[in-house]
């Protein structure tokens, strides 16, 4: 029995349906949203014995991850060898993602040449459709393509990839936010250099980018907030489509003195206006305080923020990333699977803490969700309890995530959240 499961079976099944009679209609929506989490709280044990624990526990994941790795293969990419959906987020890119990871767990050649025929699909999928960002475009082809192709001592093809890459053209209208606008695009050029080298992708290039999107931020900036984007009218917050994405990837970049100020002071007015209860609206001027995903809430904002108190340090964004964490410990043990919205993402959290702080608590939290989703995952989406999104199978929504954050597990000092952290 892994961590936390003689917890998961003692969860009274009525406590949580008579509690929450008793609140609003609002908030009974915001709370049916999740599972309660009736984990106890982190106490402190020897270091051998925790040692240990996470030995056995690791290894549970690991043969999880690859059971379900060889699913996800059979049902999205089988041996019909055709791509229909080419992109990371929800597409066979996502498979591939999956594969590699395996492969640098388990060293396992055969994933690896898998990897390479999924990638060389996905690259005939994705030419002419004219998307450039690593999640949901071309770029995220080439990049994870030129990396794979290194990997395999393949220099010529690495090189086409590259080519492929660099030859992309940005249109004049693209948006700035991360799934389908310049911090996507650039965050594609960032994961080229951190694995192929730097300046493989020319920081003068990069450069023009970064400057195109501190430019538009300073359109729509108030006095309260130096930098602020539109995506369809409106002024998102979240990772996916807003501000906190944009920021996420900015201070990734070199930045001059007054852009990394802007970028500061536009994290702190979000951090001044979140929501009492520590959560952050998914928009300007919302008052929706449900949800608490990666894309829009507390994850996003707390994988961001913990990379600010590295940036920026001093206590302040130390102090919101860990509160963030709080939110998500309480709300995030989602109805769903998956990295985007779903306790796969939610658990990047904790690791993002953990990393950040070196609290133990951190590590023991990321171990309970990634507990609930081995123990209780299988049997909740069978019964239709959970869900795996519109595309189960996929990285982002489906259990593509799931086996992703189990294979991430093995090793937590090096876990990254896929396409936002570096």
């Amino acid at each position: 029995m892994n961590i936390g499961a003689k917890y998961l079976l003692k969860i009274p099944p009525l406590t949580f349906k008579n509690h929450i009679r008793s609140l609003s209609r609002r908030t009974q929506m915001a709370y049916n949203r999740f599972f309660p989490n009736q984990f106890p709280e982190y106490e402190p044990r020897s270091p051998n014995q925790s040692v240990v624990d996470y030995n056995i526990f690791s290894d549970q994941l690991k043969q999880a991850a690859l059971d379900l790795k060889q699913t996800i293969v059979k049902e999205t990419w089988g041996n019909s060898g055709k791509v229909y959906d080419y992109t990371l987020y929800l597409g066979a890119l996502g498979t591939a993602f999956l594969v590699f990871k395996a492969y640098q767990v388990t060293h396992d050649k055969k994933d690896l040449d898998l990897c390479q025929d999924i990638l060389k699909a996905c690259n005939s999928a994705s030419l002419g459709f004219g998307g450039v960002t690593f999640l949901c475009g071309q770029a995220g082809v080439s990049a994870l393509g030129a990396v794979v192709a290194k990997q395999s001592n393949d220099d010529s093809l690495c090189d086409e990839y590259l080519s492929i890459f660099r030859e992309m053209k940005l249109p004049k209208d693209l948006p700035n936010e991360l799934f389908f606008g310049r911090a996507g695009y650039l965050w594609a050029c960032l994961f080229i250099n951190k694995n192929l080298g730097e300046n493989t992708i020319s920081s003068a290039h990069m450069r023009t980018i970064k400057d195109e999107i501190i430019k538009a931020g300073r359109k729509l900036s108030t006095r309260e907030c130096p930098l602020m984007y539109e995506w369809y009218g409106e002024r998102h917050w979240g990772a996916a489509h807003g501000l906190i994405g944009i920021m996420n990837v900015l201070m990734d970049m070199v930045l001059t003195e007054d852009e990394m100020e802007d970028v500061k002071g536009t994290l702190l007015y979000m951090i001044k206006n979140r929501f009492p209860s520590g959560n952050y609206p998914s928009s300007e001027e919302s008052e929706s305080d449900r949800l608490v995903h990666w894309c829009n809430g507390a994850p996003g904002f707390a994988l961001t923020l913990a990379k600010a108190a590295k940036v920026f340090g001093g206590e302040e964004f130390h102090k919101a990333a860990v509160e963030a964490g709080e939110v998500v410990w309480k709300r995030g043990l989602l109805k769903r699977v998956g990295i985007c919205h779903g306790i796969s993402g939610n658990t990047y959290v904790f690791l993002a803490l953990y990393r950040l702080t070196g609290d133990a608590k951190f590590l023991y939290r990321a171990k309970a969700f990634a507990s609930f989703l081995h123990e209780r995952g299988p049997m909740l989406l069978s019964e239709g309890k959970m869900r795996g999104g519109d595309r189960p199978f996929s990285l982002f929504e489906g259990i593509g995530g799931m086996a992703y954050l189990f294979l991430d597990m093995i090793d937590p000092s090096e876990a990254r959240f896929p396409a936002y952290e570096l």
